[in-house]
């Protein structure tokens, strides 16, 4: 339970976020001069894409350290559970974790800052992909 209540804490800023990026995008050009139709009409196919390819991919970056903690907080507890390498190259047995702020505070203070975003690029491929393509049907679907 405790597992899916943290999911949920975690969609909400992340498709948040996701929306308002790819709205206040889409606002800013349909007012500038480069991106306006002629005819007063929507933006493009292309456009759209482009909108929801960077909202998804601001979202994904703000919202992606939850998505590693909440990873590693499900990882706790198995047998075969790999070992930390610490930023300095050492090598740890498996952290445990007593809540969600405990696991930011031991993965920071374990491997650095850069560990909330390990994995984030190829993540990112693939949310920008998807993101862009929801994005686009979602403003056909709605007008």
């Amino acid at each position: 339970m405790l597992m899916i209540l943290f999911r949920v804490v975690l969609q909400i800023p992340y498709v948040g976020l996701n929306f308002a990026v790819y709205e206040t995008l889409k606002d800013w050009m349909m007012k500038s001069p480069t991106f306006q139709p002629d005819d007063g009409a929507e933006l493009g196919v292309a456009t759209k894409l482009a909108c929801g390819a960077a909202a998804g991919t601001v979202g994904q970056t703000v919202a992606y350290p939850l998505d590693v903690v909440r990873r590693r907080m499900q990882m706790v507890g198995w047998k075969d559970a790999s070992s930390i390498i610490t930023a300095d190259g050492q090598v740890t047995a498996p952290v445990q974790y007593n809540g969600m702020v405990d696991a930011f505070r031991k993965t920071v203070k374990n491997e650095g800052l850069r560990a909330l975003y390990k994995g984030l690029v190829p993540n990112s491929v693939k949310v920008r992909n998807k993101l862009s393509s929801l994005f686009n049907a979602w403003r056909n679907a709605h007008g």
